[in-house]
């Protein structure tokens, strides 16, 4: 099947058999890649209630006793990809329905550690041949918090293949107290600085970054932002430390999911050339949302979590202001309850040129993208962020705040790159709502000119972000390139 060896990519979760954020677009989208490009690939993920309830066809291909509980594992197929994957059977999973992390009111599951503890160490019994599987990988991929101890667990085994870790969120360590350590049953030389323990906690993600052979951040801009302070959350002496063996790649996207020229939610289709073709989707989201419609009206786009990462604190002051101008403004998302009742009431105040759909609705998140001529993304931080890019192959101009993966993905429309012909967005640098009302502003100005405003849309819709790239820099990292 394979001449490029062998790749276990293990993460919690993977589209489409469940997702809650970008990891799962990540995880379904790489490894499908990799494997047209030649890799024996295997997907490892918790065997989840709602993901045991959807699968057409499966079947046990092995058991496994592991410390914390014996395990069965799922093999079945990815749909869309065909990805052989193989999910992690046992009741702390497969017996739980709804959130894979946490309850119906955001609190995270009390038994967290043992679950995901379960993953990791089932990830290292399958990287080292520690299971009745005859299938051994080359390279061990695992990533973010929830499968860091796997990487730390194989670090002294003979058996052990080449390592990489993915850190696609930071701010997401899995810290559990002492006595979750003791309960784990995990080996007591890991309880160093230089192993899990930090400040006193059990930290999952530490057994990524200290013990992979190589740790990716989502971006290059990110990369370096997690190497110095407040970015690296007390982790960026580690990963100062670890710099040589730390890379930035940048995530791709789907080209075939979000693709205006045959994207079958939009109620038109375009591309580069039909560019008038995308106002039928502005015109037809307007009258869908019951806000006032006018082609010569900017539209306003936002997706995404209602949380203060995303920078709502910033953009919130400034909505009374903006709303008051000939604009009009599309918000999709949920979140915080505080910001969704401020984004609420905002609405009910400008109910002719704002909407606001407190939920998550995968068809309005594209028809938005379509619709849109300028997204908002002024996050405080962003390792990747894969809306900006769905923006600019959706000719939707993006409006950033020039943090990691925003950084490397946005050109601004200064004087300077408008006359190079290479700006694609907005970008503004400090975390301070004058400075985005400033990009607004330049936004807003840039807008009258149709001739200068199409070409940044042509420019923005040329930019490659496809998995091919990416895919190709994690191949070097796996040494499986030649």
């Amino acid at each position: 099947m394979s001449d490029r060896g062998r790749l276990l990519f293990v993460a919690s979760e993977v589209y489409p058999l469940v997702k809650t954020g970008g990891l799962a677009d990540v995880a379904g989208s790489l490894p499908a890649v990799l494997q047209g490009m030649g890799v024996d690939v295997r997907i490892l993920l918790p065997g989840y209630q709602d993901v045991l309830e959807k699968l057409d066809s499966a079947r046990e291909v092995a058991r496994v006793a592991l410390t914390g509980g014996d395990v069965s594992i799922v093999e079945t197929q990815l749909p869309g990809s065909g990805v052989t994957t193989w999910l992690l059977c046992h009741p702390l999973f497969s017996e739980r329905p709804g959130n894979p992390y946490h309850d119906a009111q955001g609190v995270a599951w009390v038994d967290n550690a043992e679950r995901f503890m379960l993953l990791s160490r089932l990830a290292a019994a399958l990287a080292c041949g520690d299971t009745p599987l005859e299938w051994l990988p080359d390279v061990l991929h695992c990533n973010d918090w929830h499968t860091g101890p796997a990487i730390a667990l194989t670090h002294q085994h003979e058996k052990r293949p080449r390592t990489v870790f993915t850190i696609h969120n930071l701010a997401h360590m899995g810290m559990f107290d002492r006595l979750t350590f003791d309960r784990l049953q995990l080996p007591e030389h890991l309880w160093t600085g230089g192993g899990l323990e930090f400040y006193d906690q059990l930290c999952f993600i530490k057994g990524g970054l200290g013990y992979a052979d190589w740790i990716t951040a989502v971006s290059p801009t990110y990369a370096k932002e997690i190497c110095e302070s407040p970015g690296g959350l007390g982790l960026e002496g580690l990963l100062s430390h670890r710099r040589d063996h730390l890379v930035g790649i940048l995530n791709g996207i789907d080209e075939q999911v979000w693709d205006p020229g045959s994207d079958p939610l939009l109620v038109q289709n375009y591309d580069r050339d039909s560019l008038d073709d995308k106002q039928v989707n502005k015109q037809a989201l307007l009258q869908d949302l019951g806000l006032d419609a006018g082609d010569d009206l900017p539209l306003f786009g936002f997706v995404g979590r209602l949380a203060e990462q995303k920078g709502l604190g910033l953009l919130l002051p400034l909505l009374d202001e903006l709303l008051a101008l000939p604009v009009r403004l599309v918000v999709l998302g949920t979140g915080d309850s505080s910001l969704e009742l401020a984004l609420a009431q905002l609405a009910e105040r400008h109910p002719h040129s704002m909407a606001v759909k407190l939920s998550y609705n995968e068809t309005l998140a594209h028809r938005i993208e379509a619709a849109a001529d300028v997204f908002l993304m002024p996050s405080l931080f962003e390792p990747c962020g894969l809306n900006q890019m769905y923006s600019l192959r959706y000719g939707t101009l993006p409006l950033v705040r020039a943090v990691g993966g925003l950084a490397d993905t946005v050109t601004h429309a200064s004087a300077e790159n408008l006359a190079r012909g290479t700006a694609t967005g907005f970008v503004f640098v400090e975390p301070d709502s004058q400075s985005l009302w400033s990009a607004l502003q330049c936004a807003l100005q840039l807008w009258p000119d149709r001739e200068v405003w199409r070409k940044m849309q042509r420019t923005a819709m040329a930019q490659d972000f496809s998995w091919q790239n990416s895919a190709r820099n994690y191949l070097s990292l796996y040494g499986l390139d030649a």
